[in-house]
């Protein structure tokens, strides 16, 4: 198919986004040639102020325009309870639900032998020494239980647990409102081992 270079370049820019192919690259091009080129510029505009102004937040390694980032900053969080995420998305999906208040720690991946990232690629040395440096009583390990996710869990046990801090894992299982005749093997097995007390 051909389309002119300056068009051709904006399908290949966008099918560089996760999950975009090129049937959706194209549609997002032409919808953003159909826009007002205020809007455009606009768009343009945000992109280029996040990508310069979002970085990196020195404590948590959440992404913020400041440094410390506003939850660190924020003194009504319990700077005693550490939540370890795995990236700065698990951060803003935790925040949704409004029920944890201590801090969090972002890793920025996960340990994957297959990608070429070991621990060294993550920010595991700053959480060791957040936990040394500071008052901290527990770890919640916020991590998808995957292979990356498991291996990752370990790693961190190994290291975590002869600091004397307590450390946890999220439960995993049934979402809520779902029935069970139709939960995976996995899922109830997982919804199983999180079971608590009641």
């Amino acid at each position: 198919m051909f389309f002119t270079r300056p068009l051709a370049k904006l399908i290949e820019e966008f099918q560089k986004f996760p999950g975009v192919g090129p049937k959706s690259a194209q549609r997002m091009a032409f919808f953003v040639l159909d826009q007002p080129l205020e809007d455009v510029q606009e768009l343009a505009k945000a992109i280029l102020e996040a990508r310069e102004k979002v970085k990196h937040c020195s404590i948590c390694f959440h992404l913020s325009a400041q440094d410390p980032c506003e939850l660190c900053a924020d003194e009504r969080r319990d700077k005693r309870v550490i939540c370890v995420v795995a990236d700065a998305r698990d951060v803003i999906a935790l925040e949704r639900s409004r029920d944890f208040r201590g801090s969090y720690h972002v890793l920025r991946g996960l340990i994957s032998p297959m990608e070429g990232r070991g621990p060294e690629q993550l920010s595991i040395r700053e959480l060791i020494q957040r936990l040394q440096n500071g008052p901290v009583t527990e770890v919640i390990l916020a991590i998808n239980p995957t292979v990356e996710g498991d291996a990752t869990v370990l790693y961190l046990s190994q290291l975590i647990k002869p600091s004397g801090v307590k450390l946890s894992r999220i439960a995993f299982g049934l979402p809520m409102g779902s029935d069970l005749e139709y939960a995976d093997d996995v899922t109830l097995s997982k919804a199983m081992e999180g079971r608590r007390e009641i």
